[in-house]
């Protein structure tokens, strides 16, 4: 596939400056919402009229796009919906009238991707995948097409997604995030329906380049089914094919403490070799639909530092030196991925 060199991330925890993924921050009423920094890099008067999904993306972004990549791939499932919101509750007050136009210019699902080009003035390749669950592994796929046909480019790669207050309420509605309170690690202990909220933006430089990479991303497989025998025999298969079976590797549960997926996941762990460590990550990022991009950057992140808190592990194999790290998400029990990232 590809090589990982930079690598940003705006979260609910410390993952942007002075980064401590030790210590971690509990969710309130059932959000984790993120830590913004300072965005030193977006003027004011830009940075007042962007909605919460461009300021982060954008946020996270800037670092890696003042390097020139040859273009941007961003996956997102809603993009700005809160200022989408804003812009029909506004057609409604103004009876039709003379509408503001800024919350439309945000709230469109390429206005991440879009700003990111403007800002940094990239003329190059820009381009969105809205695919739900499944949008940042689209967006790796696109990136790695693109680096197959031009092989010595770069570009810049991220998922990005927010908690709007639209969302959040069809969301409890729909029974996926838990009605009674949690306080971080408890997630996995309620035996209930739905998980908490999340939002976050992670953002890659990716090349063919090996040189001085933090991570390779060695494979991406992504299918759509309600049936967790599949799911397993799928697993076995993606083990088999990418010869995991003797690695020292990281299972990277995207179990989010839904009782009605934890079959899926039972199913993944029956399947992984004794000598995984198998750990979680969906009390530090919360439920969102481009979360594997945050559990991108955290898998980055432990393969450079080789470190990996307790409050992340599940279980624990003898082995503690990660070579490879497998990712296994799971969006509402449809949408299925499996991300192997390893040191290069």
């Amino acid at each position: 596939m590809f090589y990982f060199h930079h690598i940003t991330c705006i979260s609910p925890q410390k993952t942007f400056a002075d980064i401590d993924i030790e210590n971690i921050k509990p969710p309130v009423e059932n959000k984790l919402l993120v830590a913004e920094p300072v965005y030193d890099g977006i003027p004011l008067g830009i940075l007042r009229r962007m909605g919460k999904a461009v300021r982060i993306g954008v946020g996270a972004a800037l670092k890696i796009a003042k390097q020139n990549p040859n273009g941007v791939v961003i996956g997102t499932a809603n993009g700005g919906m809160e200022d989408c919101i804003k812009f029909l509750n506004q057609i409604i007050e103004y009876d039709e009238g003379i509408l503001t136009p800024t919350n439309f210019v945000q709230s469109t699902t390429n206005a991440v991707a879009a700003q990111i080009g403007l800002m940094s003035v990239n003329k190059g390749y820009n381009c969105t995948h809205v695919h739900r669950g499944l949008a940042f592994e689209n967006a790796m796929t696109d990136v790695d097409m693109l680096l197959k046909e031009n092989s010595s480019h770069s570009y810049l790669l991220g998922g990005v997604d927010e908690i709007s207050a639209y969302n959040y309420n069809i969301e409890l509605l729909g029974g996926w995030y838990k009605k009674e309170k949690i306080a971080g690690v408890d997630l996995y202990d309620q035996n209930s329906a739905g998980s908490i909220a999340g939002e976050g933006a992670a953002m890659f430089w990716a090349s063919n380049n090996e040189q001085n990479a933090i991570a390779k991303l060695q494979a991406v497989r992504m299918f759509h089914s309600e049936d967790e025998n599949l799911i397993a025999d799928e697993l076995k298969k993606f083990i088999e094919e990418n010869y995991l079976e003797e690695e020292s590797v990281l299972f990277f549960s995207g179990e989010n403490g839904d009782s009605r997926l934890q079959k899926y996941y039972s199913a993944s762990e029956e399947i992984i070799n004794k000598d995984f460590t198998v750990a979680r990550f969906k009390h530090v990022t919360g439920e969102y639909p481009s979360v594997s991009a945050m559990a991108v950057w955290l898998a980055c992140y432990i393969l450079k530092e080789q470190i990996l808190p307790d409050h992340f592990l599940k279980y624990s194999s003898s082995k503690k030196d990660f070579s490879k790290i497998l990712i296994y998400n799971n969006y509402k029990g449809i949408q299925h991925s499996f991300i192997l990232i390893s040191r290069k």
